[in-house]
């Protein structure tokens, strides 16, 4: 496995011609199964896959939270090997930045509703940077969990309006025993936290309304950013301390409500 520290580097190893149908993980460190198994997607549908290591600082809107992003460089390397990674990028911001952000890439609608509606610019910094690092790589495929699903989403119409050169796949949410999404920022989790965190999947996963979620959730002790159902799909971000988790579940086919009608069109689009 090679790491390429320079942007530069992996450009002339994609131009040696060597790498055949590159698969591309995107990834900001701190590797867990639920990345283990787009690299492992990757390994399998591809000749050579890429691996980013990039935590981006102009998704963030916290800045306690981009200086808490857990840092395992050492222990990403070791998976990332053992599952048969064939290059690492870890560019750093001066190589992905030269224009210091002063051209970025913003969508208009989807973007500025649930994480976008509480998170300012975030997807404005994850769109930019997804946007230099498939043209950095160049991949036949890139891949994405469904966790982050608004993302996905939002990128998968990236993709599609600029006409990028790149398959976007979105892969299933994997999970902890108890229903908790795997995330990075877990380890920043208490103990305690990490005991109460699977109630909020628990939560999202009954049969009641948004609104009566959201409630439960705050009398549990979560800082509800929202519950949002559209098109079938809840989705909710809610705080434990500092930690804010994200998920989403697929309800009853039918349920529809939440977002006005032009919203959920575009989502389900």
């Amino acid at each position: 496995m090679k790491i390429c520290k320079s942007i530069s580097e992996l450009i002339k190893l994609r131009r040696s011609g060597g790498l055949g149908d590159i698969g591309f993980v995107p990834t900001m460190g701190a590797l867990h199964s639920g990345h283990g198994s787009l690299i492992q997607r990757s390994v399998e549908e591809n000749d050579s896959t890429v691996l980013s290591i990039y935590v981006n600082p102009t998704q963030f809107d916290n800045a306690d939270d981009l200086a808490n992003y857990p840092d395992k460089n050492q222990a990403d390397h070791t998976l990332a090997e053992s599952l048969g990674v064939d290059i690492v990028l870890m560019p750093t911001y001066e190589q992905l930045y030269p224009d210091l952000y002063r051209y970025f890439v913003d969508e208009k609608e989807f973007s500025h509703v649930l994480c976008g509606a509480h998170r300012e610019g975030h997807f404005t910094g994850v769109l930019t940077v997804v946007m230099k690092l498939l043209n950095i790589v160049r991949p036949a495929r890139a891949y994405f969990g469904d966790k982050d699903q608004q993302q996905l989403k939002l990128i998968e119409g990236m993709v599609a309006a600029f006409f990028l050169d790149s398959q976007v796949i979105g892969c299933a949410t994997v999970r902890e025993q108890d229903g908790l999404a795997l995330s990075s920022r877990n380890l920043n989790l208490t103990a305690e936290q990490r005991r109460q965190a699977p109630n909020f999947y628990k939560a999202l996963m009954t049969s009641l309304d948004d609104d009566e979620v959201a409630a439960i959730l705050s009398q549990e002790g979560f800082k509800v950013d929202y519950i949002q159902t559209i098109n079938s799909r809840r989705y909710g971000a809610a705080f434990l301390g500092p930690v804010r988790l994200i998920d989403n579940v697929e309800l009853n086919a039918g349920l529809n409500v939440g977002l006005n009608n032009d919203v959920q069109r575009k989502v389900a689009q």
